[in-house]
């Protein structure tokens, strides 16, 4: 099985990815970017020589908008999404989702997603943890691995595993980073993830953010070392009182220091900021902290 990378150039190339799977039902794609990227995509798939109504499958990893936010454009031209149950009822009627992610981005909204519209019920397919969907000749499983989200799958297909957020960002050689946003971030849930991952044990992963890796079990082992290390970085930060300007500015430090200080780190820290930027990362954690940790 061939999988094509589908840069969506997201503020830069090699931050967000698509993949692409061909099969004798049609193009597969899992994830979509968001609507902002959409063109890119379409441009992308015009390289390889396909136009959108060649995509007749879309399997989105959670709904987050750098995952699932142009995913009305492919049901529109008749696409099936595929989708964890509780991501479903988001996908036809975004509203809350939007109101979500309006209060973390604000002004910034319309510039780094786009547009979000519903998609047809009859067009959002809910999948189950182990659940099998045959594609012509392709067999796709969702594993569900919570700890990013609550609403996060993996999919198998053959021996690679496609991770979403959940297996992490590793980008340009950078550290594996794990992404936390609010408001579902639980470390325990994610470790059973990691876990999981392992006992799959898959030849290749491919996190959205960004590429395809063979190292599965060192790439895990630095995820999880990570995942401790920022989270124990906030938890510090809360217990010695600090206000808010000064969490942000310790974690800040702190992960900015992940990447070294070289031009080429730099340029590696820059792209992890424009796929999960450290602020939005803080919050998760610190609400994790205050809930789960200090309550």
């Amino acid at each position: 099985m061939e999988t094509i990378i589908l840069d969506t150039q997201f503020y830069d190339k090699g931050v967000t990815a698509s993949y692409l799977i061909e099969s004798s039902d049609g193009l597969i794609l899992i994830e979509t970017g968001p609507d902002s990227t959409y063109s890119n995509i379409l441009n992308s798939l015009s390289e390889h020589g396909y136009t959108l109504r060649d995509v007749r499958h879309v399997f989105v990893t959670h709904i987050h908008l750098d995952h699932s936010g142009a995913a009305w454009h492919f049901a529109k031209e008749g696409s099936n999404i595929y989708v964890h149950p509780k991501g479903a009822p988001h996908l036809i009627n975004p509203e809350r989702l939007v109101a979500s992610a309006t209060m973390i981005y604000k002004d910034k909204m319309e510039e780094l997603w786009g547009r979000v519209e519903g998609i047809a019920e009859d067009k959002v397919f809910s999948l189950n943890d182990g659940e099998e969907t045959k594609i012509g000749e392709v067999t796709i499983t969702a594993f569900e691995t919570l700890g990013h989200a609550s609403h996060h799958h993996a999919y198998l297909v053959e021996d690679s595993l496609f991770t979403g957020d959940i297996g992490g960002m590793r980008a340009r050689n950078g550290p594996v980073i794990p992404p936390t946003p609010p408001p579902d971030i639980n470390l325990e849930l994610w470790y059973e993830s990691i876990e999981k991952i392992n006992k799959i044990n898959p030849k290749m992963i491919y996190p959205t953010h960004f590429g395809g890796y063979e190292d599965v079990g060192s790439h895990l082992n630095y995820l999880a070392e990570y995942l401790d290390k920022l989270s124990d970085c906030v938890g510090q930060l809360i217990k010695e009182d600090k206000n808010e300007e000064e969490i942000t500015a310790g974690y800040k430090e702190y992960y900015q220091s992940l990447f070294g200080s070289t031009d080429s780190d730099i340029i590696t820290f820059d792209c992890y900021e424009a796929a999960d930027p450290h602020w939005m990362n803080l919050g998760g954690l610190t609400r994790y902290w205050r809930k789960f940790r200090l309550s």
